[in-house]
């Protein structure tokens, strides 16, 4: 099998980080979104990669490289525009061939990876398979409806009145059966090549559709609130590990992770955390569900449940800091007004002196 990584779109979502990064490249508990991507493909055995790419491809193409790093070959798949799913499929056929094949939304997070999902279709004759999860609000998603026998029979995007409480989740399987869907669908109403148009096209011409329902976490990492959950979820499945030094007059509570040449001074670390290589924590106090990337400097203040991008500066913050998104470059230190409670999401470059 061959692996199919979806890294276009613009990520307006999370914006204003994602005006000058790729949202895939967004880091959570200290890894690109995008990273976790191509390791859970790569963990489940599969070592040919395509990204299809769009406006951010030069950034993705710094980031990920040819593949080595990972232990894949990387092959690099534009798309001229955001023409839909089933168009980023399309255009990928010369990659794929006739092989089968797994693809993955690039900003995705699932608990536990993809092997035994490739397992299971690897063992089977089936020619889709199609990841589902409950979830609580299916109307926000495209969602699927099963026969008794448990074959997808119909989905249906984002339904005022939702038939099943199954949503997609963004990983699909496929066989060579899906080149024909895709070539026969029309855009929808977006304008866009829907890849539920044609996953209903494979089931309408009898083709074996079948669901994989995912019993752990799933996060859609397109919002902020989104990022923060999943750096959460992840931080409570890390194990604590030490590489940089911490003096004598700090603490460390719980399950944390110092990466190698961070530093921390007179301070107090509390878990699940991670503090990233080269970040310096002075006098300050990072709780619970932080990540703070690398090259970073927080000194005189108190955060948590946040993520913070590499070499940023937070000083001398006469308040926490608390369920926020700080960007690259971004300096956040005090003013001489009255201090208040922050929640902030901060764009790269970012300069706030708080009141």
């Amino acid at each position: 099998m061959k692996g199919l990584v979806l890294s276009g779109g613009k990520g307006t979502r999370l914006r204003p980080i994602t005006y000058t990064s790729a949202k895939q490249l967004v880091p959570v508990a200290n890894k690109p979104v995008l990273f976790r991507v191509i390791e859970a493909i790569r963990d489940a055995g599969i070592d040919e990669i395509g990204i299809v790419i769009g406006d951010t491809g030069p950034e993705v193409r710094a980031a990920v490289g040819d593949g080595k790093r990972f232990g894949v070959r990387i092959e690099y798949i534009p798309q001229d525009a955001p023409l839909g799913l089933a168009h980023a499929v399309k255009i990928s056929r010369d990659f794929i061939g006739d092989e089968r094949f797994v693809m993955f939304l690039g900003d995705n997070c699932i608990q536990g990876g993809i092997s035994s999902l490739i397992e299971q279709f690897g063992k089977s004759e089936y020619n889709a398979q199609i990841v589902l999860k409950q979830v609580t609000n299916p109307q926000q998603y495209g969602v699927a409806e099963l026969d008794e026998r448990g074959r997808i029979i119909r989905l249906t995007e984002k339904p005022r009145t939702p038939r099943s409480d199954l949503a997609l989740v963004g990983i699909y399987l496929f066989d060579p059966s899906i080149w024909q869907a895709v070539d026969t669908i029309k855009p929808s109403w977006r304008g866009e090549l829907e890849i539920t148009d044609a996953i209903q096209w494979l089931v309408e011409h009898d083709k074996n559709v079948y669901p994989y329902i995912h019993e752990g976490w799933w996060i859609d990492t397109g919002k902020k609130d989104d990022m923060l959950e999943a750096n959460r979820l992840i931080l409570e499945e890390m194990a604590a590990a030490n590489e940089g030094y911490v003096d004598r007059d700090s603490q460390i509570i719980g399950k944390v992770i110092i990466e190698k040449g961070a530093e921390i001074i007179n301070s107090t670390i509390r878990g699940p955390a991670i503090i990233g290589e080269h970040t310096r924590i002075v006098n300050a106090y990072v709780g619970p569900f932080t990540s703070v990337y690398h090259h970073c400097t927080i000194e005189s203040s108190e955060i948590e449940h946040s993520i913070v991008l590499e070499h940023s500066t937070i000083l001398d913050l006469p308040n926490r800091l608390e369920d926020s998104l700080i960007g690259r470059h971004v300096e956040v230190h005090r003013s001489p007004f009255k201090p208040r409670a922050y929640r902030m999401v901060l764009g790269d470059h970012s300069n706030v002196g708080v009141l």
